[in-house]
């Protein structure tokens, strides 16, 4: 997990964020509305960091970072090419590239809005041809960061595509790492390239990242938007494509379900497919207010949280249904089991393995996050009696529904 002042985090964020000086369609900053909603982070930095410029680069990236925390947010700050190092002989001066870097990570590491660095984007990535980076110059790159400021983790996104072995050869180079995920195109899966063209293409990828990972935190990029899904001139033939929220949620809590230890929602800024007044403001509120800002009140909710930063349960938990993926968390005071259905079919699915609670008794009853149920059960309809669903447990074992790309977090008392 990250840390943040010694607490864990499961990090939230906007890549991009809205413009630090607009306002939302509420009229509160744009910045405001989200960290109210429970974001976290907000990608930061620039692509083309250069020597030359670094004095005004610096300024406009601390101004940003200001904005960030005068709103409770911290700062993913992509260190563009920077985190890529030639080998230094010994003897030898550092290079221009070490120079950058290391001047960069001097401007940045004592603010107070900076929570992570991102590092090389999609170094792997087979589309980049003769262009693809080596893990050795990375690696460099991280040893020399870590000694310039050793508080803040150096975040690695590759592209979905490629082999465990072939991204395992990056474990050396970042502190966390992961991979983009677009799976909501026409014709479906273009980004991901895989035989599966499903939603669930998203766990296929969370999992890989998990083994290439090899113990370090993973965060999983989801889709608002990207190229893939935005007509150009070079490509005039692409039709826009945006998740539901039944998606996003469905893709959110999957990655989860898999190992991802973070999110980050990309696209928010490519108003070039939005309404023209999210155009004139900067940023897709439209998206937020229809799919994202409902998923990340849930994701960020007292409810849900200690089970995105508890450790995984000694229980094991199982079910014996093949498309249905789950993970248990134990806080100390509640099991929490997060599932999703990845496939087509609509059925009762059982769970098996729950264990007994602290003082050696049998669990009898359990509920379901964010969905309600009257109590007593109407008629009449009574306001004020709505309570969290519950569902029966038996000999460590109960069962649900669950349809289509569905999602259900349960919490038994422990």
């Amino acid at each position: 997990m990250l840390l943040l002042d010694g607490v864990k985090v499961f990090p939230l964020v906007l890549s991009l964020a809205p413009p630090a000086d607009r306002p939302a369609p509420s009229g509160r900053n744009g910045l405001a509305e989200v960290a109210a909603a429970g974001v976290s982070f907000m990608r930061t930095g620039t692509g083309d960091w250069s020597l030359g410029r670094l004095g005004g680069q610096l300024t406009a990236e601390r101004a940003l970072l200001d904005a960030a925390h005068a709103h409770g947010l911290h700062a993913w700050s992509w260190l563009g090419t920077a985190p890529n190092l030639p080998a230094r002989p010994a003897g030898r001066p550092p290079s221009p590239q070490e120079q950058l870097l290391t001047r960069l990570a001097d401007g940045l590491q004592g603010h107070p809005a900076l929570g992570a660095y991102k590092g090389i984007d999609e170094p792997a990535n087979p589309f980049r041809g003769a262009n693809v980076i080596p893990p050795a110059g990375m690696t460099r790159a991280h040893e020399r960061l870590a000694a310039i400021d050793p508080a803040h983790p150096l975040v690695v996104t590759q592209a979905p595509l490629g082999t465990v072995a072939q991204l395992a050869r990056y474990r050396p180079a970042f502190d966390i790492t992961g991979a983009d995920v677009y799976p909501v195109t026409y014709p479906p899966a273009v980004h991901t390239r895989t035989a599966n063209k499903d939603l669930s293409v998203v766990g296929d990828v969370t999992r890989k990242m998990v083994a290439a990972a090899g113990g370090k935190p993973v965060w999983m990029t989801l889709q608002i938007a990207w190229s893939g899904t935005a007509p150009s001139k070079a490509h005039p033939a692409i039709v826009p494509r945006f998740p539901s929220l039944h998606d996003e949620r469905f893709m959110a809590y999957q990655a989860i379900a898999n190992g991802a230890r973070g999110l980050v929602f990309f696209g928010g800024h490519l108003t070039q497919v939005a309404s023209p007044a999210d155009a004139q403001a900067g940023w897709n509120w439209t998206f937020w207010v229809r799919v994202l800002e409902p998923l990340v009140r849930e994701l960020s909710s007292p409810d849900l949280e200690p089970a995105l930063v508890a450790p995984a349960a000694r229980a094991a938990v199982k079910t014996g249904t093949r498309d249905v993926e789950l993970v248990a968390r134990n806080d100390g005071t509640f099991l929490y089991v997060v599932a999703v259905r990845r496939g087509a079919a609509t059925s009762l699915v059982t769970f098996r393995g729950l264990p007994n609670k602290r003082n050696g008794k049998a669990i009898t009853a359990g509920e379901v996050l964010f969905e309600r149920v009257q109590r007593p059960l109407p008629p009449p309809i009574q306001p004020g009696h709505q309570v969290l669903r519950p569902v029966k447990v038996a000999g460590g074992s109960f069962r649900d529904w669950f349809g289509p790309h569905d999602v259900h977090v349960y919490r038994f008392r422990l």
